[in-house]
């Protein structure tokens, strides 16, 4: 089983495939979690537009949720490759129980401050009198799975950190298939509308987590999670913080971003156009996947063999994984481009959604191929435990630059303002981050190669 994942010998871009598909596949089966409640939601007789937006408001609490899982999975899993990579395993295993501690410790927390303070936030992200029903009778009920969000989201990148893409996979898949049975159930069935969408999710997390730890406890992994790890020490936490502070930045601000956009298009569109714009989220959670999922299978292999000083094998993995994600994202934004009504008609049918909804998706993904870049480029700042790079360019592209063009470009143009601020965002952000890894980290790693060879 070690030497089967063993990163350091064997092709790099096969290695990277070899996570890749099944991380992609398990991807975009986890954003079925939302997506599918969003496509039911989007068919409830009379009031689907208004449930759709109630939806869209719950975004930016559910984005913070997600972030927590990041932090502690995306910070402590490249942490874990890298003790591997240098045959440590007993280390592995001691930053991989910190991680678990900390997820159940700040889900407890979370879920107690998301109670207390869901309703306000929620009128502060731009809630109506006509949406904050909806939106507080879901976040009432999601709140209760953010323990098994956590674990699940969490964990499972320790699993995938190891080499079993496949049982990660098969994380949501569970989880996904459950959500899929029970949504209809709950929604049509029982006539909760979104309470039933926000049940169904909740139990199909749960689920996922139960996998993710019965296979972490169980003889099929290298790297077992056990009680006498699960002791906090502050060198691990510490070093599982600043690692995954890039990943919770990424979480942290696409919430800030959908609070500005939601608060602005209340201010110039209303109800119906928070409701284009929760669409739009969720077409760019499923069409990001594939370069996302191709980024984030590079980690494991990139700090595996940065452990190893295998640094020549460092840069083809990088070389690869820029190749790879430009050519999927600039597929998919062709696809999108040439085909917009038919990714709006998954999620409604409405006719005035679909003409405003076409214009909004044309300004709003231009350029989106670009993303590229800043995929691959915080990545590789991840895999290999440069943590400040990841999480300024986390930062830089959605604070700096989406929030103020957000705010200052519908003074000019009106509404269009709100959607074209991301596409402005793909090319500055994207360029600069990439080109910024490749002048430090990349010149790096080639010295260091060098060094190796002679």
């Amino acid at each position: 089983m070690q030497q089967q994942n063993n990163f350091a010998i064997g092709s790099v871009s096969q290695h990277i495939l070899h996570i890749a598909g099944p991380m992609i596949v398990a991807k975009l089966i986890n954003v079925l979690y939302n997506v599918v409640d969003r496509i039911y939601i989007g068919r409830l007789p009379e009031v689907a537009t208004l449930a759709m937006s109630g939806l869209g408001l719950c975004l930016p609490l559910i984005s913070i949720i997600i972030a927590f899982a990041n932090l502690f999975g995306m910070g402590g899993s490249p942490l874990c490759s890298i003790a591997r990579g240098s045959g440590d395993n007993d280390l592995a295993e001691e930053i991989m129980g910190n991680a678990f501690s900390l997820l159940v410790l700040f889900s407890l927390l979370i879920m107690v401050i998301g109670f207390l303070f869901k309703e306000p936030l929620l009128w502060t992200f731009g809630a109506s009198q006509n949406t904050i029903g909806y939106a507080n009778d879901y976040m009432t009920i999601y709140l209760f799975g953010t323990p098994f969000v956590l674990i699940g989201l969490g964990m499972n990148s320790f699993i995938n950190s190891q080499g079993f893409a496949k049982i990660g996979m098969m994380t949501v898949l569970l989880g996904a298939i459950t959500n899929i049975i029970l949504d209809p159930v709950f929604i049509f069935g029982f006539s909760m509308g979104v309470k039933g969408a926000a049940l169904a999710t909740v139990i199909s997390q749960c689920v996922s987590a139960l996998w993710t730890l019965q296979f972490l406890t169980g003889r099929r992994t290298i790297l077992r999670l056990k009680k006498e790890k699960l002791w906090l020490k502050i060198k691990h936490v510490q070093k599982i913080f600043a690692l995954g502070m890039a990943g919770f930045m990424v979480g942290v601000t696409n919430s800030i971003v959908a609070v500005v956009c939601n608060a602005t298009l209340q201010t110039y569109g209303g109800d119906f156009y928070i409701a284009i714009m929760t669409i739009i989220n969720s077409i760019r959670e499923v069409i990001s996947l594939p370069g996302q999922g191709l980024a984030n299978a590079s980690q494991p292999v990139l700090g595996y063999n940065y452990g190893a000083k295998q640094y020549q094998r460092v840069l083809k993995a990088i070389r690869f994984t820029t190749i790879t994600c430009f050519f999927t994202s600039f597929l998919l934004w062709l696809s999108i481009t040439l085909f917009p009504q038919f990714y709006i008609q998954i999620f409604s049918h409405n006719t005035d959604i679909l003409a405003d909804g076409i214009q909004a998706i044309h300004l709003y993904f231009f350029g989106f191929f670009m993303m590229a870049f800043q995929m691959s480029g915080q990545a590789v700042a991840v895999g290999l435990g440069k943590s400040k790079q990841a999480v300024f360019f986390s930062v830089f592209r959605k604070v700096m630059i989406v929030v103020p063009l957000t705010l200052i470009l519908p003074l000019y143009i009106g509404i269009d303002g709100v959607f074209i601020a991301e596409a402005i965002s793909n090319f500055i952000g994207g360029g600069a981050c990439y080109i910024t890894m490749l002048l430090t980290i990349g010149k790096d790693l080639k010295k260091k190669s060098q060094s190796v060879d002679n």
